[in-house]
């Protein structure tokens, strides 16, 4: 059912040649006909490769009913898996962005090509579709790669209902509703901070935000995938809006599945902390600053787990650390309306490099990142080479370790 360039040569009213060289696609076409128009040719071509296909149309129309009806089975991703896996005769895996594999069906025969298809939405991964079977099939492993993108599209959208409800559950369980703890003995949380300063902008928080919502649909698909409620929600934690996690204690191996997944997910940089096991509604915001407190220690793109209370936490929660804050906040808020300031000194303390690395992560020249500092130093009557000073502005402006 291929064109030849015979065919297509005839079909734009040029003179016949004798041969039947083969085009494989619209582009060769044009190609092999550099001196025609461009349009014209790509027409001549779609038009003799429905000619060659017009007697095989009814066979291609049941084919594709079966496709079909495969992704509006109530789980889509098998029934299309099993579905290529009968036509092709070969073995079909479909994974999701983080890895798992959602659905596997058939044997890979000997002398099997194997197909690999990205399939993503808005240029965003949401899975990949792989098929091992004889050679000829990659064009069908790519058609029906377009119906599992939908049907990895529907999953999400599941999962953001999902995610929706478990948010709701997550604020209710934080204000102390026992009735949203999920079954299981106990429960566990992680907390996910991307790397980077605190967005400024309008825009770049919402970009952030979307962000760490797609990352919260991530866990949720791997806990979801296993068969345990996850409570997922992206809360804001001192200065940065983090993406979190609350599922049953009883799973040993969630925390490291969890991370793997997130690794699978996304190249950014990224912390997790991963609280102790707790029990009882009450315990559940300890949990999350466990959590948030174990992601500091984490090293990039790694996670970390909560070991020991942290000291400080005390004076942090205080009502005396909270009437310094405001107090010293307000003074700095007095010479710094727009809060460049406040957000330029909340980087300074939690930055371990030096002055030229802040003033690149903050797109900032570093003349005008020491400019900052030290409108920040008058306004607030000391100096950042002091360690009380710094003592104190930490606890006015850091928020939490």
């Amino acid at each position: 059912m291929g064109v030849t360039l015979a065919a297509l040569r005839g079909a734009l009213g040029l003179s016949p040649i004798s041969g039947d060289e083969q085009i494989g696609d619209a582009e060769a076409a044009v190609r092999a006909l550099p001196e025609f128009p461009a349009v014209d040719v790509r027409a001549a071509f779609t038009r003799l490769q429905a000619e060659a296909l017009r007697p095989h149309l009814p066979g291609l129309r049941a084919l594709l009913d079966g496709a079909q009806r495969a992704l509006n089975h109530p789980q889509p991703e098998g029934a299309l898996a099993r579905w290529l896996a009968g036509v092709t005769g070969g073995e079909v895996t479909v994974r999701a962005s983080w890895g798992d594999v959602v659905a596997h069906a058939g044997h890979a025969p000997d002398g099997a090509e194997l197909t690999e298809v990205p399939l993503a939405f808005e240029r965003r991964p949401v899975g990949t579709l792989q098929l091992r079977a004889a050679p000829g099939w990659a064009d069908l492993a790519a058609l029906i790669a377009e119906l599992l993108r939908l049907a990895r599209l529907q999953a999400a959208a599941a999962g953001a209902a999902r995610r929706r409800v478990g948010e709701r559950q997550f604020e209710a369980l934080l204000s102390g509703d026992a009735a949203q703890l999920p079954p299981g003995e106990g429960f566990t949380v992680a907390a996910l901070r991307l790397g980077g300063p605190p967005p400024r902008s309008a825009r770049a928080r919402e970009a952030r935000t979307a962000q760490l919502d797609v990352l919260c649909s991530v866990g949720e698909g791997f806990f979801y995938r296993r068969g345990l409620t996850c409570m997922t929600a992206v809360r804001a934690q001192g200065d940065h809006d983090v993406s979190v996690w609350l599922w049953p204690a009883a799973d040993p191996a969630g925390a490291a599945g969890l991370h793997e997944a997130l690794l699978h997910a996304t190249t950014a940089a990224f912390r997790l902390g991963v609280s102790r096991a707790h029990s009882g509604a009450a315990a559940a915001p300890d949990a999350l600053r466990e959590a948030a407190q174990a992601l500091t220690l984490a090293p990039a793109r790694g996670t970390a787990t909560f070991t020991q209370p942290d000291p400080l936490r005390p004076l942090l929660d205080s009502p005396e650390r909270a009437a310094h804050a405001a107090d010293w906040q307000a003074r700095l808020r007095a010479g710094d309306p727009d809060g460049k300031l406040a957000a330029t000194l909340r980087a300074y303390l939690g930055h371990t490099g030096s002055l030229a690395a802040l003033a690149d992560d903050l797109n900032l020249h570093l003349n005008t990142l020491r400019y900052r500092l030290r409108r920040a130093e008058d306004l607030l009557g000391g100096g950042l080479n002091d360690p009380a000073f710094v003592a104190r502005v930490y606890l006015a402006f850091a928020g939490s370790p």
